[in-house]
């Protein structure tokens, strides 16, 4: 597998790089982008994956997160997918929610999305291949994070891949999409009806039935729009209180669901990873 270099930029000692390649797990290209730290000659260092949110692509963190300074300072490569595949041929629906922008990081089941709506084989199989195949990564150390739609696909590959995740982590996850518009939506029209098959993406669902890791840190504004329809992290306080898995929810006062709260607490959770990618 080999991919093209869109862009490359210095930054803090270390590359940010945007990448292109043709997916196999997807049928289109797929771009990414990917920040490599100072590191010496021959040294493999942890990975960090990102996963973006509805409407979002992978230049949204890569623009907006403010991530490169600690990723340097903590020796830590970052990796921020696509959130769907693009392009013509490829099923879209009007709405933001659905369709290109809106993969929710799922294999989809249903037409017309099953020909392209790969992402969870894209991000949890495809990509990591790539990353492994061609940058200084140590794969046996990687952790995932993501907001909204991605902090949804950061929860469940993380609780579904515990063996491979050191660390999980999300900004304003959709927690429980099951119980929620945007999830029952999203997961209804590439899923299907049966909802026993949308358990193993959905988070709340996932620890009910069985699923653990050691610790998960959310952070949740307080003043986000999406807060009481769409997100409820209090659903998952009580399935992680229930199954005994140590959550940190942190309530952020005043801060919405925008990547000025997002910049604004990287660096913490970057410094969570860290401290478990050692």
């Amino acid at each position: 597998m080999t991919f093209e270099t869109v862009s490359t930029a210095r930054a803090f000692g270390g590359t940010q790089g945007v990448y292109r390649h043709d997916s196999t797990a997807t049928g289109t290209p797929m771009t990414f982008s990917v920040y490599v730290p100072p590191h010496d000659e021959g040294q493999r260092l942890p990975v960090v994956w990102y996963l973006s949110g509805l409407t979002c692509t992978h230049a949204n963190v890569t623009d907006k997160g403010e991530y490169r300074r600690a990723c340097a300072d903590l020796g830590l490569i970052f990796v921020a997918p696509d959130t769907s595949p693009r392009g013509e041929g490829v099923a879209d629906d009007p709405a933001y929610d659905m369709g290109q922008g809106a993969g929710f990081y799922v294999d989809a089941t249903q037409e017309p999305w099953a020909p392209h709506f790969r992402m969870w084989s894209y991000v949890t199989e495809e990509l990591p291949a790539l990353i492994a195949a061609h940058l200084p990564a140590d794969m046996d150390r990687q952790s995932i994070m993501g907001h909204s739609m991605g902090g949804h696909g950061a929860l469940t590959i993380g609780l579904t891949l515990p063996e491979r995740f050191r660390a999980v982590s999300a900004f304003a996850p959709i927690v429980a999409p099951s119980q929620v518009p945007w999830g029952e939506k999203a997961l209804g029209g590439y899923l299907g009806d049966d909802r026993a098959s949308w358990r193993r993406h959905d988070a709340v669902a996932l620890i009910e039935d069985g699923a653990r890791v050691p610790a998960l840190l959310v952070d949740q504004g307080d003043a986000d729009q999406f807060l009481e329809e769409q997100l409820k992290p209090q659903l998952l306080a009580t399935a992680c209180e229930a199954a005994g898995i140590d959550l940190t929810l942190r309530m952020q006062p005043g801060y919405d669901h925008s990547y000025y709260f997002i910049s604004t607490f990287m660096a913490d959770h970057l410094a969570w990873h860290a401290e478990r990618l050692r």
